[in-house]
């Protein structure tokens, strides 16, 4: 019985080291490569990192880019960048990486096509992109962000009601009323109010939250070891909670006057085309989708209570490195700045210096039509996404079932904690 125990043990050593598996029943199998998958919104996609990769529509048809005037539910709006975070991040075993997120993406597109909902993109559902990925990997890490877009609100929506507050401010004094054909144009600051209601982010807790476990459970029906690490990451304001010196006056006139066209046009250069009043609210909404997706983990990690299940809190990774947190933005900045174009030619505008308010409004409708002219406006960039790829890394190593506080110090170093 010794030596037959021997030969066992032998026998399974062999097994591993030829990178064979023995499932049920005796039958043995090679074992799949190893994946790590991002799932979600634009914060994991890589949007505004360029770098676009062609995106397969819900028809199997690899979308490459189709033309800056093509329609915005084109797949390859999706921005799925070859720079995103997962493919920056150190990760130990993981041998493929697929990146599922699409730009924009909301709760409802996680079991349901993008294209079943207004203003998605013709994609299939991110979980069944997340099922053919399993059918040819064991899937050990799946990043996810989710929460900023949802039936409630959008990250993009609420990034364009301030920004374009402040452009008309800048640009059209309280007389003027005339100049914005089809209606007033707001030029007050954003409120809490304006951006997301306590009631909105309830709702939009509900959703992520059965979206996240809709993930949960297809995962635990198609990994194949059934050993996986889920992390939840929050979100990041692209701007600090007050502009440096240099771009809070000029020509002798603040933000808080009417028009402001020299100073306008500083902040928009800047990339930051935004009332200094406005940022403080912008950062209560910050926390607000942290807090949102803290929630969620919570009540998922109460329901399975051995699921490896973690947040990331990158809340303070950019900070000290905003746009117009410094002298000389956006250069040194880890978020793209706010960029338009006057008509869908694909050369972003990076002055309004000299632009009379009919100019401002024909490039503002640009992005309107097409939305992807601008939609990479206050995202991370590429040192951004490198800086979440930290993050990432420093989460996978943490103590399981935590939240981990991924963090920017003075010196430009992380603490991860």
């Amino acid at each position: 019985m010794r030596v037959l125990r021997r030969v066992a043990a032998m026998a399974a050593l062999l097994v591993s080291a030829v990178g064979i598996q023995v499932v049920q029943g005796g039958t043995a199998q090679a074992a799949l490569p190893t994946a790590a998958v991002a799932l979600g919104d634009s914060f994991v996609s890589g949007e505004g990192v360029g770098d676009y990769q062609p995106v397969v529509d819900a028809s199997g048809t690899a979308q490459s880019f189709p033309g800056w005037s093509a329609d915005n539910s084109n797949a390859y709006f999706c921005h799925r960048s070859a720079n995103a975070s997962l493919f920056k991040a150190t990760l130990p075993g993981i041998q493929d990486r697929y990146n599922l997120a699409c730009s924009g993406g909301q709760p409802a597109d996680i079991a349901n096509p993008s294209s079943a909902r207004a203003h998605g993109r013709s994609v299939a559902s991110q979980l069944d992109q997340l099922r053919a990925v399993a059918q040819t990997h064991d899937i050990d890490v799946v990043l996810i962000g989710l929460g900023s877009n949802n039936s409630q609100f959008t990250f993009g929506d609420v990034a364009t009601v301030c920004a374009n507050r402040f452009i008309a401010d800048a640009w059209t004094g309280w007389w003027e009323f005339w100049a914005y054909l089809g209606g007033d144009v707001p030029q007050e600051p954003c409120t809490v109010s304006d951006l997301a209601s306590d009631a909105e982010v309830a709702a939009a807790t509900t959703e992520t939250t059965a979206a996240l476990r809709q993930v949960l459970d297809t995962l635990a029906q198609v990994d194949a070891d059934g050993v996986h690490r889920v992390v939840l990451q929050t979100y990041t304001n692209p701007l600090p909670l007050d502009v440096a010196p240099q771009y809070r006056d000029e020509d002798d006139r603040t933000d808080t006057r009417d028009k402001f066209r020299a100073l306008g046009a500083e902040r928009y250069a800047a990339g930051c085309p935004i009332h200094r009043a406005s940022l403080a609210p912008g950062h209560v909404f910050s926390q607000n989708l942290g807090t949102l997706v803290k929630n969620a983990y919570t009540t998922l990690a109460a329901e399975r209570p051995t699921a490896d299940l973690r947040v990331l809190d990158v809340q303070k990774a950019f900070d000290g490195a905003r746009l117009c947190e410094n002298p000389g933005s956006p250069a040194g900045a880890l978020a793209t700045p706010v960029r338009v174009q006057d008509g869908p030619s694909g050369t972003p505008i990076t002055s309004l210096s000299g632009w009379d308010k009919i100019g401002i409004q024909r490039a503002a409708n640009t992005c309107v039509t097409y939305f992807q002219t601008c939609q990479e406006a206050w995202h991370p960039n590429a040192a951004g996404h490198a800086v979440l790829g930290q993050c990432l890394s420093g989460a996978l190593t943490a103590t399981p079932r935590t939240i981990i506080t991924c963090a920017r110090n003075p010196n430009g170093t992380l603490t991860i904690s």
